[in-house]
């Protein structure tokens, strides 16, 4: 499975050529927690985000956009009526 947020901040963290370890440290966290977000095997806390946008010159909306969708991915994905549950929710929030 693939999760969206991780790829994104490695990639913007490879691309201005930053190390794990300088990341993780500004972020008050191990390398080894880092590298498991980039992988998708573990989440970023939501008050992170900003700090991590900034760290790697990120725009938070976008950022929000991917951490917040892996979240809903975590939830449903083994779920049976995830894709109905989805559309259902979609709906819900564009009568808003």
């Amino acid at each position: 499975m693939t999760y969206q947020f991780g790829e994104k901040i490695k990639e913007l963290r490879e691309k201005q050529k930053l190390f794990l370890r300088q990341v993780a440290a500004q972020l008050d966290m191990d390398t080894a927690q880092l590298s498991k977000i980039e992988k998708g095997t573990r989440l970023l806390k939501q008050e992170q985000l900003e700090p991590l946008s900034k760290i790697l010159k990120a725009e938070f909306t976008e950022l929000h956009t991917l951490w917040l969708a892996d979240q809903v991915l975590d939830l449903v994905k083994d779920q049976p009526n995830a894709d109905e549950a989805l559309k259902s929710v979609s709906k819900t929030i564009k009568k808003k």
